[in-house]
Parts: structure tokens; sequence; C-alpha cells
């Protein structure tokens, strides 16, 4: 069954039709018809069922390469077909597992092509063949500009997208070059320019990643249908490429973008490109490439800021339907900073956890459902953290926490960082008393006996510094 054999026949499962045998083979299947016959045989046949154990579903492939790209690729999309399937499961992990047996992807095309580019007469046996059939991926309807939460780090990048989804090809804004961290809205904002564009019908669109282009052209050389390629390239009106930098080093595929790329500006064809880094800063790419790539629009989308944060959960959780607290939202808008992807996976692994064990979601269950994901954001608090944190909640100013000011507004919460620095460093009173505007320990003590005794008094104030002292923590 195309390497999906059971290799765990002691685990549990229904004995019934919908056995995990059953729901694999409808996984698979799905998959299958959504990314195309190609897509599918090189790079998701090779995933492996394994066990399903207290609700954590392991999917197994042969090298760490595979799993990192299926992961990058397919994991959300995975959860989603495997959730719809089966009630018991509510999630899944993809592992390396040794032994397997391995079919070479796309990562070792481009070696290839170096050795036999020239030499290459027969048409390949492998499914590389059906390239020209499977030019572009689907577009993702869920990315849409309506979806897309827009704030300061992104503001100028959405505006940008939004222009060439209005008037693609406009002076100025051909190429458009997207780029920032992972996880901050490059790919949403590219599809979503794709799904406005094909609304009308008369706009043909072409979405891949960069790493499937080169994949696509080497299949056109093996099989012997480069012209085809790029004849169907070439006669899109959109081509859109994520993820740029994945062609750093690989020469052979630089170049055929380099004049896919010419050909179709020439033509007055909109190019959208993305990366993690500014065309001046992807070392590795031709020059001629990095200046032709900087001759467009170039907008970055700059890390998220704690209210873009919670303005995104609060939208996800909207939509879901869910009550999630506030307090939890801004908990996890503290604690997880760098990846909205991984943010918007850690709201729905909590929603998904209410849903199916019929329970709220707390502060408590937030912190036990994702143990796993928070360590990994854990690190030393220190009593410039506090600071920042409890002024950043209280909105005063970071130097309100060392000045002479003494109005209720700024003193409550320098004693609340007081109280935290007592609770989560090991600094003594004299030494935390000098972080706070050389202040007497006496201050310090003071501080931390008025706080434990608001708490006990004032239980929307007890949350706030629960709040605090969980999001430093972890």
């Amino acid at each position: 069954m195309e390497n999906a054999q059971y290799l765990n026949a002691n685990a549990s499962a229904p004995n019934d039709a919908n056995s995990l045998e059953a729901s694999w083979h409808k996984v698979r299947s799905k998959l299958k018809n959504e990314v195309g016959e190609v897509e599918y045989r090189t790079w998701l046949r090779q995933i492996v069922l394994g066990p399903l154990e207290e609700g954590e579903l392991t999917l197994y492939l042969p090298t760490r390469f595979l799993r990192d790209w299926v992961r990058s690729q397919y994991e959300e999309r995975l959860q989603t077909l495997w959730r719809s399937e089966r009630n018991d499961v509510e999630g899944v992990e993809l592992q390396v597992k040794r032994g397997l047996p391995e079919i070479s992807p796309a990562e070792d095309l481009e070696e290839e092509l170096n050795a036999d580019t020239e030499s290459s007469t027969a048409p390949s046996a492998s499914p590389l063949n059906e390239i020209k059939n499977d030019l572009a991926v689907p577009l993702d309807p869920r990315f849409t500009f309506d979806s897309f939460v827009v704030g300061k780090p992104n503001e100028f990048a959405y505006a940008c997208a939004r222009r060439v989804a209005e008037k693609p090809s406009s002076p100025g804004f051909n190429p458009l070059f997207l780029y920032g961290g992972v996880g901050l809205g490059k790919t949403h904002l590219m599809h979503a320019i794709g799904s406005e564009l094909t609304k009308t019908g008369h706009v043909s669109v072409a979405y891949m990643s960069a790493e499937k282009f080169m994949y696509r052209f080497i299949g056109a050389i093996r099989s012997q249908s480069t012209m085809e390629f790029k004849e169907q390239l070439r006669s899109v009106d959109v081509l859109m490429i994520d993820d740029l930098q994945f062609l750093i080093g690989k020469d052979n595929t630089q170049e055929e973008f380099f004049h896919t790329f010419n050909a179709l500006v020439d033509a007055g064809r909109q190019i959208i490109v993305s990366a993690d880094k500014s065309p001046s800063d992807l070392s590795g790419l031709e020059d001629r490439l990095r200046t032709r790539l900087g001759c467009g629009m170039v907008a970055d989308i700059h890390a998220t800021t704690f209210e873009l944060r919670i303005s995104i959960l609060e939208a996800k959780a909207k939509a879901s339907g869910t009550h999630v607290p506030e307090k939890v939202l801004e908990y996890l808008a503290h604690k997880i900073t760098t990846n909205v992807r991984e943010l918007e996976g850690a709201l729905n692994r909590l929603i998904a956890h209410a849903d199916l064990v019929g329970r709220p979601v707390t502060l408590d269950t937030t912190q036990d459902v994702l143990k796993d994901m928070l360590k990994a954001h854990d690190r030393r608090v220190t009593i410039e953290e506090i600071q920042r944190k409890v002024a950043e909640h209280w909105n005063i100013r970071l130097t309100d926490m060392s000045s002479a000011r003494r109005a209720r507004a700024v003193a409550r919460p320098r004693q609340v960082a007081m109280f935290l620095a007592k609770q989560l460093t090991s600094r003594s009173l004299p030494e935390i008393g000098r972080k706070f505007g050389n202040r007497d320990h006496t201050t310090v003590m003071h501080a931390v006996s008025r706080v434990a005794e608001l708490m006990e008094q004032d239980t929307s104030f007890a949350e706030d510094v629960e709040l605090l002292r969980r999001m430093l923590e972890g």
C-alpha cells in the first residue's frame, strides 16, 4: 500500500471499518487529489503510518530532509485531514525512521543536473515526466485579504499586495518583492493576491515555491520537455515564487529563473517573489538577478508587535466560535513572539483540546496543553525583562520603574515589578532596589508585602499579577 504499512500493530485502534489503516487510506486519497499525482508521488507517498497513542498520531519519513520539508509544507493540512477523519486524533507528529525505503527528493536534483544536463538524452521513467501537467500548486482559499490581520509591522506590505492585486504590472510594482522572517505572512499575502486576481477568471496565475520551480525545471530537462515547460511558464499573467532563498547555490536553476523573469517582465506580466531577506542581503544569488529583483517594489514585513499578535489571536478565536479568555490571548501573545504561524498553531491546539475534552480554555489548561511549545520559549528571567513586561501591561514608561514619581498609576506597577523580581530571580533585596532607581531594600520589602496583601483583597489585581508571572516564568 505504497509504503503505508502500519508499523505498530499493538497500538490502540478501533476494530471496525474506520480503522487507522482505513483512515490513512482516505487521508492519502484526499492529499493526492489536492496536490496532484506528481507532487504526491515525490514527497508524500514516502510517509509511513505509525502508532496512535493518547491522541498523538506518529507518521514516519526516511530522512530528516523529507521530514522537515513535509513538516513545513503539509503538516497543517495533515493535522486537519486526520482530525476531520477521526475524533481520537488530537495531533500529528512527523518523525524520522531510519531504514525506510527512500526515493531521492528534489534536494539532490541540482547536483544531478550539474552532472548531466548536457548529456541527458533519454526521457526519464520517473514521475517527473508528468511535470507539464502540474505547473503550479493550488491557492489556499483560507489566505485572503479579508483574513489577513493588518498592523504597523505589515501594513506597507499589505498595501503593496493590494495594489498589485488591483492593478498588476503597475509601474514601480513589478516585481513585487516581499521579505521577512518565518511565519510573518508572506505566503498569506501571495495567496491573497492570487485569489483576488483569479476571481474574474481572466488572469492566469502560477504560484510555486522556489524548490518546486527547481524540481519542475529539472524534471522538464530529464523528460526532454524544456521548451514546453518554458512556454507554459512564460505564458502566465502572474508568476509567484515563494522562498526564493532556496535557489542560493543552485546556479542552473537561477539561470533559468533569470531568463523567465526577464521574459515575463518584458512581456508586461507581473512577478511576485518572497524571501527571508531583502534582495541586497541574499548573498549567493547572482548579481544580475539580485539587481533585477530590487528594481521593483521591495516591502518588508517586520516582526510582530504585541498589539498585532493580540489582534491576530482575537480574529482567529472569533472565527473558531470558541470562547478564549482575554488573559489567555495576552499570555500567548507575550510568550510566542517570533512566529505568527506558531502562534496560530498554539491557539488551534487549545481550541481543539477544548472541543475534544469539553473543558473551557483557562490559563492552567493553556500551560498544560502547550507545555512542549512554551518550553521552547522559556528563558532566564531578568529584572530588566520584568520591568519591561510590567510597564507594557500597565502602559507606563519603562523609565518610570526607576523614577521618583509616586503617583499610584506608576507606584503600583513598580511595586508589582519588585514583587515579581523577588519571586522570579535570585537577586537579593538590595540588588533589586538598585535596579529600581537605587531604592533601599526596605522599600522593596514594603512593595513585596503590599502586593501580596492586595492580591488577597482584589481578585482582578491578583489575576493581573499571576498573568505576568506566568508570562515571565513560562
